[in-house]
């Protein structure tokens, strides 16, 4: 691209994006004793405080580097990493667990190069080969949504991260760039990690990430884009006085790491929050700052909850009470309540809670304790992990992405050539029926993708029955299914708690719902289910559950149950959204307020063998099922062809 005529931003330093030159011990974000030292009591009070269309068959064609029965190759996974010695990839460095615990030859799975082939996605993003995890900096700019993230550019699996590109304008249909930013710099040499965009009032972007030293230090670093007049944003400028942020005296080098975007407060100061801990207790601190170069830590935690051990890929944002829009990371008001998202290391669940953000103190306190980051809700119970939002001012909505790392082996991994893949871009908004949680819901762009439906009215499903939908292949499907329950009345009330030991269970109430990716004979299958629970008190609770414990003959797959409690109000019918791609399954139910990601690797289950099953292992009721099913087309996602650029 040529950019000769192309005005460029500012240089940090330069007006109005930075004030005056980096400072000569731009290292250190405090100067001073007396500043140290008021560090060092404020770490004393802290600790004192905290105790991843159409009809498809499989490929004529297979990759030259696969066999066509292939064998876990005895050189990808090294004696030492079978031992009980063994430690995930990313740990040694001070980050969450990037890969699975190794499986022993006896267990491989003879996996052919048509079910890794059909393993690929066809609408969720996922870069063309090689490794990538945690979504970062993703933002709307000159009519493109841009996402980052975390890319091993030489391998399937997790190592010299650097930022992957691409862009879209409808959050659906994807081009790949070329890399935004690799690790080249004494900062970032072990790693170009997490980070967040900040828009600015001005129009311009500053873009804080997480760098890992060649010391093994985790510091925050300053880069901007070199060309703002580019809508691609093609190349990126790291400060040249990085880092601009070191970890704060009492943390160890390397739990300080995943800047949020920045928000600003009624001083006209910027905010950002940065994860961490004290021993076990998880927590993020609050820095202020007018230029994004200097910054002063405030006094206490945003947050701290302890016993949930270190948090990362810290999320902060407001979300309208009474409202069908997302807000500004920015906005303050009554009118709000503030989420805050903790991705947690030690058990890789992402946790968020509700409440009130006092900017007085730069505090936030839960609406309720119970259910506070770390111990109550999760965006999604299911395959999911360091997940980012942003605030899309071009739709006036909050968008959702999370990571889905693989279930499989690592050998399996670098033989398909390719690890993980994003969510659907998922809009967020507050509950205002239940006022507990929040509500995700696939953005609106992936309705673009559908092709002919099948409707499917009261279909009666008996006590025990499993009833097949004829919609022909089920591989990339958008189900809408609503169930309505007839007790039968001789039957008596006894249920299980929860999602219980998976679908195969059977009481009074549950389960019931769909098999998805199941094969003819049923001899794999993932049931999405319901399952109705009474108490001895007669209360109710419903749970909505994903059963990947048949999902694959394959032994070297980590399979589980996965599910929670849903709110069912008043009036309302049982009904989910269930989105089917290849190995992913997407599942959201009561309009968004519980979410499952499953990750499945069938065998049998694939291209044209793939079906659709209604199912109801209750004793105590019958159930019949409406439904609404679309064939889903397969998203645009390839190289942006540059070479046409002007």
């Amino acid at each position: 691209m040529d950019t000769s005529d192309s005005p460029y931003a500012p240089l940090p330093g330069e007006e109005p994006l930075i004030s005056g030159p980096p400072p000569t011990n731009y290292r250190r974000p405090w100067k001073g004793f007396a500043v140290i030292l008021a560090s060092v009591v404020f770490l004393l009070s802290l600790v004192g405080l905290i105790i991843h269309q159409g009809p498809q068959q499989p490929p004529d064609v297979v990759p030259e580097k696969q066999d066509e029965h292939h064998h876990r190759p005895q050189s990808t996974i090294p004696a030492s990493e079978t031992s009980s010695s063994w430690e995930p990839r990313g740990k040694a460095l001070g980050v969450s667990a990037k890969s699975n615990p190794p499986v022993s030859d006896e267990l491989s799975y003879n996996w052919t190069n048509a079910m890794f082939s059909w393993q690929r996605t066809a609408f969720h993003f996922q870069p063309e080969e090689n490794w990538m995890n945690d979504p970062n900096g993703p933002l709307f700019y000159k009519g493109w949504y841009h996402l980052f993230y975390q890319y091993n550019p030489d391998s399937a699996i997790w190592g010299n991260i650097t930022w992957g590109h691409a862009v879209s304008t409808d959050l659906i249909h994807w081009l790949y760039l070329p890399l935004a930013m690799v690790a080249d710099q004494w900062y970032d040499a072990n790693g170009v990690w997490s980070g967040s965009a900040t828009l600015l009032p001005d129009g311009k972007i500053v873009m804080l990430y997480t760098g890992d030293t060649v010391d093994a230090v985790q510091v925050q670093c300053l880069a901007y884009p070199a060309n703002l007049s580019d809508p691609l944003l093609l190349d990126w400028v790291k400060y040249s006085g990085n880092p601009v942020l070191t970890p704060p005296p009492g943390i160890l080098s390397t739990d300080f790491r995943d800047p949020t975007t920045a928000w600003v407060g009624p001083d006209g100061k910027w905010r950002i929050t940065i994860g961490s801990k004290v021993n076990t207790t998880g927590l993020s601190f609050v820095y202020t700052t007018e230029d994004f170069i200097n910054y002063n830590i405030s006094e206490g935690v945003l947050h701290a909850v302890p016993g949930t051990g270190m948090w990362e890929c810290i999320d902060f944002y407001p979300v309208a009470i009474n409202g069908s829009k997302g807000l500004d990371t920015s906005v303050n008001n009554p009118g709000v309540k503030h989420v805050l998202k903790a991705s947690l290391d030690d058990t890789k669940v992402d946790h968020y809670a509700l409440g009130t953000y006092f900017e007085e103190n730069e505090t936030w306190v839960p609406d309720n304790p119970t259910l506070d980051v770390g111990i109550g809700l999760k965006y999604d119970y299911g395959r999911y992990y360091a997940s980012k939002t942003f605030y899309d001012q071009n739709k006036e909505r909050r968008i959702l992405w999370g990571w889905i790392n693989e279930t499989d082996t690592e050998s399996d991994d670098l033989a398909k050539g390719w690890a993980s893949v994003q969510t659907i871009p998922r809009s967020v908004l507050f509950d205002n029926k239940t006022g507990t949680n929040l509500i995700q819901w696939p953005v609106e762009e992936i309705e673009d993708l559908r092709l002919n439906s099948t409707d499917f009215s009261d279909v009666l499903v008996e006590a025990g029955a499993v009833v097949e939908l004829d919609i022909g292949t089920a591989t990339q499907l958008d189900i809408f299914v609503e169930f309505e329950i007839e007790p039968l009345e001789s039957e008596t009330v006894n249920s299980s708690v929860g999602c219980g030991d998976g679908a195969t269970d059977r009481t009074s109430f549950g389960p019931f719902g769909i098999l998805v990716i199941a094969d003819e004979t049923l001899s794999e299958l993932t049931p999405i289910y319901f399952n109705i629970a009474n108490s001895t008190e007669g209360d109710v609770t419903t749970y909505f559950c994903a059963d990947e414990t048949r999902s694959s003959k394959a032994p070297d797959v980590f399979k589980q149950v996965y599910g929670s409690a849903v709110p069912v109000l008043e009036g309302e019918k049982h009904f989910a959204r269930v989105v089917v791609d290849h190995s992913i399954v997407e599942s959201f139910a009561q309009g968004g307020r519980t979410v499952i990601t499953s990750r499945v690797y069938p065998t049998e289950a694939i291209y044209g063998a793939a079906r659709l099953f209604l199912f109801n292992n209750a004793t105590g009721l019958n159930v019949k099922a409406t439904l609404k099913i679309w064939q889903l087309n397969s998203a645009f996602i390839h190289p942006f062809p540059l070479d046409q650029v002007e």
